[in-house]
């Protein structure tokens, strides 16, 4: 089956929650989508969907008449022609493969300009997905998940062309892409964007099968492409020759994230895998792995590599684990509609801090503003894990509020969490307790504070050529209303008591600030975020009156906060967040996490009960 000229002019934008998009680029964005599925369903093609989208492309699945599942992968048309061009090359090297871990290669067209890659598709879901709904993943699945991606790092560097060698790196293994049936316990790595063929082995020689072929290798540039940079290693950041430890170094924070519940690889110097519980020869291997001096990276590399057959032998039984309790509290709440949760973060300035040791090479790759447009360039390891940590939390039905503050060798937490699905209770207190040791971890002084809020209630205004908003009627701030015995609360939280925000741009109207300080004297808990830009104006918010007795007072407030935002004129964020009452939790800091490995003998720890 092969797709025609009727495919053409596909464009979605950058991932983001649709909530937030112009009225103009959501519509287009909607219209797209349904472009693109009307033409696979007129090629014959059913049950077609999007199952996911990237900075460079994006990824529709189908099911073509012989009810095989299909995936067409298409490239961004607004990306340069030499970025577009990359989806070819990635057909090419998915083409030179051939692994039962790897879907297969169906077919590569271009109508236009635009580039269309057809494969198999991977059954199952993809492990980040996995982990966000399970939490730390136990002992065994890491195990045995670690020795699958063993055999897959063998096949790609044993590959070879005809006799000669030919190791391929992937350049970007991460639970993203990989993806696991949990019924047959099937494995898939998908999303070879990145992939090339190795220019140097692990050992840093030369990859040529004879003294012609290294004379004609460009032996000065590095032929390396940008996976993500959450989970690549050093070298691959840096810039330098492609080897199969690229690889090794994407297998080492893949078994880390799911092990420890987190989206990224930084959080180790904090969270090592010997805090994890898992059995202590495979734990000790992933941190020499993730260590940040070469020799030591290298040669727990070679001791995966030789020794994870005999690891994944080892003995281990279901053994009884005590429920993790949350180290802050989060409460529940059902809701018709979960909430399409985004995260604002304020006052992470103080975060950064020059890593000297991190060299960037000019890549010019979508990734790297991707991913780093957000300070994260300045940071050390630690502070880039906990901003992870508070997105990872915005992967979940949540609302509330955050606010971390060093002081005197004592980090001080308040917070209003509410979670809108009992189910994700275990997952979401892994999430919750990674964002509080790696705070602990954190040695600057200072104040951060993060609003969670419902992309879906976000208020959204248009601004015409001079700069005016345009709306019909004044748009209504919208809350929620609950019954708290005021008598309970006898330390209010409040607004101001944390001062101007440094990290803040945009100046805010005197009489939106007068509503603010009357609307702090009311029992209520939420956040409001403005943010102007030079063609719309947008309202974030999120509040809960926990007062019925002045509803009237309540809601006239936010209304004349609201006839004061259409106002602004100059450009910025700035916003306001308030807790529902001071509730400090008080915490040590703690450079690293205390070890813990599975049993050594767990016969005998199972006898003892």
């Amino acid at each position: 089956m092969t797709l025609n000229k009727s495919i053409h002019n596909f464009y979605i934008n950058e991932e983001q929650s649709i909530y937030l998009l112009s009225h103009h680029d959501a519509k287009k964005h909607k219209q797209w989508l349904k472009i693109c599925s009307k033409q696979l369903t007129l090629l014959g093609y059913e049950q077609v969907e999007l199952i996911g989208s990237g900075a460079f492309g994006f990824v529709f699945a189908g099911v073509d008449d012989e009810q095989e599942q299909w995936v067409f992968k298409f490239s961004r048309i607004t990306l340069a022609q030499a970025v577009r061009d990359r989806l070819e090359d990635e057909a090419y090297m998915l083409s030179q493969i051939d692994n039962p871990y790897v879907p297969k290669f169906y077919a590569f067209e271009r109508i236009k300009k635009q580039g269309i890659l057809m494969m198999a598709r991977a059954p199952g879901e993809d492990l980040e997905k996995f982990s966000l709904r399970k939490g730390k993943l136990s002992p065994q699945f890491i195990t045995q998940l670690a020795l699958k991606l063993h055999s897959i790092l063998l096949d790609l560097r044993n590959n070879k062309i005809g006799m000669s060698p030919a190791p391929i790196a992937h350049g970007d293994i991460k639970p993203s892409n990989l993806v696991w049936n949990d019924t047959s316990k099937q494995l898939s790595l998908v999303d070879w964007g990145s992939s090339v063929y190795a220019q140097e082995d692990g050992l840093g020689n030369p990859i040529a099968s004879n003294i012609m072929d290294l004379m004609s290798h460009d032996l000065q540039h590095s032929n390396a492409r940008m996976g993500d940079v959450y989970f690549i290693g050093d070298e691959q950041m840096a810039g330098m020759k492609s080897s199969p430890r690229f690889d090794e170094q994407g297998v080492a924070s893949t078994l880390y994230a799911l092990a420890s519940a987190q989206s990224c690889r930084f959080g180790n110097t904090v969270i090592p895998a010997a805090s994890l519980g898992l059995p202590m020869e495979l734990a000790r291997v992933i941190d020499g792995m993730l260590s940040k001096n070469k020799t030591e990276r290298d040669q727990a590399g070679d001791y995966f590599i030789r020794n994870m057959p005999k690891i994944a032998k080892t003995y281990l039984p279901e053994i009884p684990v005590q429920e993790t309790k949350n180290k802050i509290p989060f409460w529940f709440a059902e809701a018709t509609t979960e909430p399409e949760t985004v995260v604002y973060s304020s006052r992470k300035s103080f975060l950064r801090q020059a890593d000297a040791e991190l060299v960037l090479v000019d890549v010019n790759d979508a990734q790297l503003d991707r991913y780093y447009r957000d300070f994260l360039l300045d940071m050390g390891d630690t502070e880039k894990a906990f901003l992870a940590s508070i997105s990872r939390l915005a992967k979940y039905p949540v609302v509330g509020g955050l606010s971390f503050h060093w002081k005197d060798e004592q980090l001080f937490i308040e917070s209003s969490l509410i979670l809108h699905q009992q189910s994700l209770k275990k997952a979401f207190t892994d999430a919750v307790n990674n964002t509080v040791k790696l705070a602990q971890g954190i040695v600057q002084k200072g104040l951060f504070k993060c609003c969670l809020f419902d992309a879906r209630t976000t208020i959204q205004l248009a601004r015409n050529k001079n700069g005016q908003l345009v709306y019909d009627t004044l748009p209504i701030i919208g809350y929620q209303v609950m019954n708290v015995n005021v008598s309970e609360i006898t330390r209010p939280h409040s607004y101001f008591e944390d001062g101007k925000d440094p990290d803040e741009q945009l100046t805010l109207p005197k009489e939106m600030l007068k509503g603010v300080f009357a609307l702090n004297q009311i029992h209520h808990t939420g956040c409001i975020i403005v943010e102007s830009l030079p063609d719309r104006l947008k309202v974030h918010h999120y509040y809960r009156l926990l007062d019925p007795t002045k509803e009237q007072q309540f809601n006239s407030l936010l209304q004349k906060i609201m006839a004061s935002i259409v106002t602004i004129t100059d450009f910025g964020v700035a916003g306001f967040m308030k807790l529902p009452y001071k509730n400090t939790r008080q915490f040590d800091l703690c450079a690293v996490q205390a070890e813990h490995f599975y049993p050594r003998n767990p016969k005998q720890f199972l006898s003892q009960g």
